[in-house]
């Protein structure tokens, strides 16, 4: 019984840290040639949530220092080869969390089939809400104004970060949402 409790209590911290980690997807046209974009607009995408100017600020300057780093350039006139937009949205779901402790015989000891041991558990349980974050960033041709790159980061949110952690993790998502790009087409 000791050895199982103290299993649980080394895995569990492994099992909450991966349920932290950010999910990254992202698609592209294989056809565009992403060698020719090199400045890129800012553009409201329709129908899209809106957050505070400061959110707004926050990850647009996020994306712009990644992007920059990348190699590509704001502009504000209408001569970018890229209209870029974002879509926030948080979600939430449940999470129920329980845990038995026990004592005593079980089945299987001394009672087989045909009967268990005497023991005692007791379960106990809780539930929380967890929220998730979800960032996608789409990129426009300007040309044939034609999705040529979208991708999706999403992300727990720890709803009582201060803003500084919060900065951090959006950050670590932009770069983790942005590692692929420009992406490399295989021939």
């Amino acid at each position: 019984m000791k050895r199982l409790l103290m299993l649980l209590c080394a895995v569990m911290p492994l099992v909450a840290s991966s349920s932290l980690a950010q999910d990254v997807r992202y698609n592209f046209d294989r056809s565009a040639d992403f060698s020719k974009f090199k400045t890129y607009k800012w553009v409201e995408i329709k129908d899209a949530t809106k957050v505070s100017d400061l959110v707004d600020k926050q990850i647009k300057d996020t994306v712009d220092a990644e992007l920059a780093a990348k190699g590509l350039s704001k502009v504000d006139g209408d001569k970018a080869d890229l209209y870029i937009g974002y879509q926030p949205a948080i979600g939430q779901e449940k999470q129920f969390n329980s845990y038995s402790t026990g004592y005593g015989y079980g089945p299987g000891w001394g009672g087989g089939w045909y009967g268990g041991g005497m023991g005692s558990t007791t379960t106990y349980g809780s539930t929380e809400t967890i929220y998730t974050g979800q960032l996608a960033l789409d990129m426009y041709s300007s040309a044939g104004h034609d999705l040529v790159w979208r991708g999706v980061v999403s992300k727990t949110i720890d709803q009582k970060a201060k803003p500084d952690k919060q900065q951090k993790n959006l950050t670590k998502a932009v770069k983790k949402l942005l590692k692929n790009y420009p992406p490399q087409v295989k021939s």
